[in-house]
């Protein structure tokens, strides 16, 4: 059916999740669509995703057949939803309620005006709750660090809460992305920076409902240190090369 934005959600052991989220979502004054991307999740995510898919046309599956990162799920998830929708405007967000689903409407305001638009912990009226002093220090330093490195006029680089206007991720050359993790993340606003896209971010207090729990593995972490400097200095991805939006 018709939708403006479809929402791409990557899913892991979220079952206690998807259900409400899908309720907030689908009872915000937006015309849009959902397209949970799980990961074979133990707990049966999958199995409640495609039931919530059968009770709702707006609700649509993509099933991977194991856990492949953050990187890969949005990567794919998108390629997908741009093959198989016609929405003009696509978000992103985590399944677990970190991302407050009434922020979605000021990302869309902003991808309506051609931006990519950025839920930010990190502007005025932003923030986190329930991470200690030493995971602030560290998510606002990885944030310095890769908006440096790369050169981007943005605060919060490594958040996962976005919208983005169709023709954008038209011309990413997703199946390019090399990382895994949610180093993935600036890679892509890199190459959306490098096309001319903006990027309008606004504020979302961002609450960690893993509390105590890092979602970085040491591995992902060396991957998002050291990816940054391969994509700033790849001359794989060609601005000139890259495809026209339909």
């Amino acid at each position: 059916m018709p939708m403006e934005v479809l929402v791409v959600i990557p899913t892991y052991n979220e079952a206690n999740n998807i259900r409400p989220l899908s309720e907030a979502l689908l009872g915000l004054e937006l015309d849009l669509g959902i397209l949970f991307v799980d990961d074979n999740s133990p707990d049966g995510t999958g199995r409640i995703a495609d039931s919530l898919a059968r009770e709702n046309s707006r609700i649509h599956v993509l099933h991977r057949p194991g856990k492949q990162g953050l990187g890969t799920a949005y990567r794919e998830g998108f390629a997908y939803a741009l093959a198989n929708f016609d929405a003009p405007l696509m978000a992103q967000m985590d399944a677990d309620f970190s991302h407050p689903p009434e922020a979605l409407p000021a990302l869309v305001a902003s991808a309506r005006k051609g931006a990519v638009g950025i839920g930010s912990r990190y502007v005025r009226g932003g923030g986190v709750k329930n991470w200690g002093l030493g995971r602030r220090f560290l998510s606002k330093g990885a944030n310095i660090y890769v908006s440096t490195v790369l050169g981007l006029p943005v605060r919060d680089l490594t958040g996962a809460y976005k919208c983005w206007p169709r023709q954008v991720l038209e011309r990413l050359q997703l199946a390019s992305i090399g990382a895994q993790g949610f180093a993935a993340l600036p890679e892509m606003a890199f190459r959306a920076h490098r096309l001319g896209f903006r990027h309008e971010e606004s504020p979302i207090i961002f609450e960690d409902r893993r509390v105590g729990q890092s979602k970085l593995s040491g591995s992902i972490a060396v991957e998002a240190f050291l990816n940054v400097w391969r994509v700033r200095f790849n001359k794989s991805f060609d601005p000139s090369e890259a495809p026209s939006a339909k």
